[in-house]
């Protein structure tokens, strides 16, 4: 190593030098923070004029806000003494100490919004107060004013305008080059504030434009509100729901809003979530919310959800985000579980008060389904267009109708058993499910048990389980599924088991526990369970291989933890009742003999040989009906419980794809093909 080389190492051992930047670059950092995109600077500056007891606030936008963005409103006005310091960081009307936060109201607090859009763009004001001859005019750039405010015409209230916004950050601007999904995002931004401040009128359209894509008026309710933005297909899909709680112990609050029904179809879900007023986002709540809607309403999974919760101001932190977009509750966890508990009994309510018109099959040739008014879906999904479908890509199951499914053309009595208990047990026990745990047990073992899955994970299978429609079960193991043009046999022993030891896994010291004064003698335990399976308990001819299999290796965690795993998957596994299926030929399992004297002959002396007594077979109808609501209580949890798990949780292993528990058993485009030959 030469004396150059050796010096520079020398030197690149040294720390580096700690530096304090200048301000205006803290600033620049600062307000790629607060003004991360367009919508982030449109949502400031309405939120400004919603706190200037605004009626009316219209919003222009330029290219997706990168060119202009224009909020007018008729509210208070600025004092021409405050225009000084008005775009300076931290200065605000909104609070004057830091206690003020447990009690704030208004919708901006830090001071930050308007100094952070003149460091990365070009600020102009207009304002006028009440009893003003004339407005002012004045612009700003890095906190400051340019010149010295200019008197103007003006109409009350304020007008900011921010042009050529993020001119100055070079990377952030290629970024944000697609201006009509900026674009979407403020027409959605509006939307949402149009439909809980139904005391305000809104507009929102872009510059040059004759027609607003957001226009809502005032109105005294909230349901014509959501009509007016939303359209009318929502509207009338929604239903009204209220939780509440009072006592301090537990939580403090009040919730109102509206949910959508088995109706709404969608391709996403849309929830609008206001807290104290405030629009944010709670990913707890909708996660918890959703997972109720796949187990009650599996084909209605992407609601429409409008929310609107009160609480005491000391109970919500609303200085947790850079851009005000979450805040954290008191007792979250708690107010979130009785929230989901509310639109669980709302949707079985309403899930129990919708009847279907079920049709049989017609023995006349000339009866067609396509011709039947009640099999046509009644509602589009919203902003959907009708596209032409070559036809031997037309998939007919239509999966918000029951006619898709085999139960149209087959004709059922109810189970008073199942109708009573079915619902109150089976779905109550599914989607009272807690959320996945943010995180697994803190074992490597575990840990690499689920990594495993997911590198086994077959991505087709796994697109073929959350998009699939469910028709129908096949025989006692395989169910019918519809994916795309594509029909399935699937193996649902199979599928649960799996499905229940993913869970086992992902859940793993998460499951409620009971704490023994003295442990459990396992190996013990188990061959008394095996020589219970025993015809004769009594034998110990298999003792030896019962001990070996009652033994599990301790030593070994990641083997132990795959077959508790295994056998809990297996446990919870939907595996055929024990009594036989008792539809079809399976109804011969449920006769008996049954003997009775010949009375042909009566009247006639008896010879009391007996001959006279014959044996015929009889249900035993008691029995039939135990079996059936076994049968139809299985399908049911099948069709309600398993693929809705199936569709959020299950990640299908390679294996699948070959062992038999998926079957293709036919495709559209094959079976046009043969009938066109036909």
């Amino acid at each position: 190593m030469d004396d150059k080389e050796t010096e520079r190492a020398e030197v690149s051992l040294e720390p580096p030098k700690i530096q304090r930047l200048e301000e205006s670059v803290v600033n620049r950092i600062a307000a790629g923070e607060v003004i991360q995109r367009p919508v982030s600077a449109v949502k400031e500056l309405v939120e400004n004029s919603l706190d200037a007891n605004s009626t009316s606030i219209n919003v222009v936008v330029k290219d997706g806000g990168l060119k202009l963005i224009q909020v007018s409103d008729d509210g208070h006005g600025i004092r021409y003494e405050d225009l000084a310091i008005l775009c300076e960081r931290h200065t605000t009307s909104k609070l004057s100490k830091y206690e003020d936060l447990q009690s704030i109201k208004s919708m901006g607090f830090r001071g930050e919004a308007l100094a952070s859009m003149t460091y990365v763009g070009h600020v102009t004001v207009t304002t006028i107060t009440k009893g003003q001859l004339h407005g002012y005019r004045v612009s700003y750039r890095d906190g400051l004013m340019e010149q010295e405010p200019k008197p103007c015409a003006a109409v009350k209230g304020t007008q900011i305008m921010v042009e050529n916004l993020f001119y100055n950050m070079i990377a952030r601007k290629k970024t944000l080059q697609n201006s009509s999904d900026d674009y979407t995002k403020i027409v959605d931004l509006l939307s949402r504030l149009a439909i809980h401040h139904i005391n305000v009128g809104f507009s929102c359209r872009k510059h040059g434009a004759a027609r607003a894509d957001v226009h809502s008026v005032t109105t005294s309710s909230r349901l014509d509100s959501i009509r007016t933005v939303y359209g009318v297909s929502v509207a009338r899909s929604l239903m009204n729901i209220e939780a509440s709680d009072n006592d301090p112990s537990t939580s403090v609050f009040k919730m109102d809003g509206f949910i959508s029904d088995s109706n709404y179809v969608a391709k996403k879900a849309t929830m609008v979530l206001f807290i104290n007023d405030r629009l944010v986002e709670c990913s707890a709540l909708k996660r918890a919310i959703e997972i109720v809607y796949t187990a009650t309403l599996p084909k209605a999974s992407k609601p429409f959800i409008y929310m609107s919760i009160v609480l005491p101001s000391e109970h919500v932190d609303v200085n947790v985000h850079p851009t005000k977009r979450e805040v954290s509750l008191l007792n979250q966890e708690i107010i979130v579980e009785k929230i989901q508990s509310a639109v669980e009994l709302k949707l079985r309510q309403s899930n129990e008060s919708v009847t279907y018109q079920e049709q049989t099959v017609a023995s006349s040739p000339s009866s067609s389904l396509g011709t039947s008014k009640e099999l046509q879906p009644k509602l589009l999904s919203p902003g959907s267009q009708s596209q032409k479908v070559p036809v031997h890509k037309m998939v007919r199951t239509d999966s918000s109708d029951p006619a898709g499914r085999l139960h149209a053309y087959l004709q059922t009595k109810p189970h008073k058993h199942l109708a009573e208990n079915s619902s109150l047990t089976a779905v109550r026990s599914s989607v009272r499910q807690r959320r996945n745990p943010n995180e697994t047990a803190d074992l490597t073992s575990i840990q690499e048990l689920i990594d495993d899955i997911d590198c086994n994970c077959h991505s087709g299978l796994q697109e073929i389980v959350r998009q699939c429609t469910y028709i129908g079960m096949a025989d006692d193991v395989f169910a019918l599924l519809q994916h795309k043009t594509h029909l399935y046999l699937a193996n649902v022993v199979n599928l649960s088991k799996e499905l229940m030891y993913q869970q086992v896994l992902q859940r793993f010291a998460h499951f409620n526990a009971i704490q023994l004064s003295d442990p459990a003698p396992l190996p013990e335990l188990i061959v008394l369970a095996l020589k219970e399976e025993d015809l004769d308990p009594e034998s110990s001819e298999n003792d030896d291989l019962k001990e070996k299999i009652a033994e599990v290796d301790w030593e070994e965690e990641k083997s132990c933890f795959q077959s508790i795993a295994a056998a809990l998957g297996n446990f919870y596994a939907l595996h055929p009742p024990l009594m036989p299926n008792p539809s079809g030929e399976g109804l011969v399992n449920y006769k008996k003999r049954k003997a009775f004297t010949n009375t042909e002959n009566e009247g006639e002396p008896s010879n009391s040989t007996g001959d006279d007594v014959e044996m015929e077979d009889e249900i035993d109808h008691e029995l039939v009906s135990e079996a059936e609501a076994a049968w139809a209580q299985r399908e049911w949890s099948i069709q309600h419980v398993l693929f809705p798990a199936m569709r959020l949780f299950l990640k299908p292993p390679t294996s699948m794809a070959t062992n038999g528990t998926f079957v293709q058993v036919a495709t559209l485009e094959k079976l046009y093909k043969i009938f066109e030959r036909c």
